[in-house]
């Protein structure tokens, strides 16, 4: 049986890239809610605004920052890391900003998309990282907990450039897990499909249609994944690190896409 104690975040300082809306939000609430100081990035300042505001009136009490910028500049990276810094330093990195330009046969798809879609869901995760370790992850240990996808597990043929990268940020995740043990850990979560805006390609049949096609006859929700993400940053899993949890309903138990 897991402590209750053990899942508590009280005292630590977090920081989640595009915590504005969807899972972002979510683990941000979550996280807020288990006792943790919590900064949200986001490329929109008035939404993301608004969604801090939110969370604070959702956790009374709660110290909640909003740092708006583009996740692709090293500037930004900077002033979301520092925010968190200011808040006792930095404990617990999420890294769950992701974007998805392009789909369809990778034949036809435009390079230039593919290039901005690894730079901003691999290239800028590794530099958050390299951050949060410079701003004191190093000398005080942390976790950091990547947002992947089962379209980094296999291939979808819809989503190719985002799976490839997913499948990237998981060879990452376990390469950071080698190197920065064993003060700080480093996992990821690769979601199925989650009922977002993010997802509405994903859910063009109908919500019900492609929740049938999981052996848990639904498709996850954004509180799915926060539940995940707050367990592996809290010290219920001390020994747990270099390992991606899927979060996906049971759909790579069927066998298939």
């Amino acid at each position: 049986m897991t402590d209750t104690a053990s899942t508590d975040l009280t005292g630590r300082s977090a920081l989640v890239t595009g915590g504005s809306r969807g899972i972002g939000y979510a683990i941000a609430l979550e996280l807020a809610r288990r006792g943790a100081a919590v900064v949200i990035t986001g490329r929109k300042p008035e939404p993301l605004d608004e969604a801090a505001a939110a969370l604070r009136d959702a956790v009374p009490g709660s110290v909640v920052t909003a740092v708006a910028g583009n996740t692709g500049d090293p500037e930004h990276r900077t002033d979301a890391v520092a925010a968190a810094v200011a808040n006792g330093g930095i404990d617990i990195l999420v890294n769950n900003t992701g974007i998805n330009p392009t789909a369809g046969p990778l034949m036809d798809a435009d390079l230039g998309a593919v290039r901005k879609t690894f730079d901003t869901n691999v290239v800028a995760a590794l530099g958050y990282v390299q951050e949060a370790y410079r701003a004191g992850m190093k000398d005080t240990g942390g976790a950091v907990v990547n947002i992947a996808s089962i379209a980094g597990l296999r291939p979808t043929g819809l989503i190719a450039a985002y799976g490839a990268s997913k499948a990237a940020l998981i060879h990452l995740t376990e390469e950071l897990a080698w190197q920065l043990g064993p003060s700080i850990r480093v996992n990821a979560v690769a979601p199925g499909v989650v009922k977002t805006k993010f997802a509405d390609v994903l859910l063009a049949a109908g919500e019900d249609v492609v929740g049938q096609t999981y052996p848990m006859n639904r498709v996850g929700t954004p509180e799915d994944i926060a539940a995940t993400v707050a367990f592996l940053v809290s010290d219920a899993a001390s020994w747990i690190t270099g390992e991606t949890i899927r979060v996906d309903g049971g759909k790579l138990a069927t066998g298939g896409m």
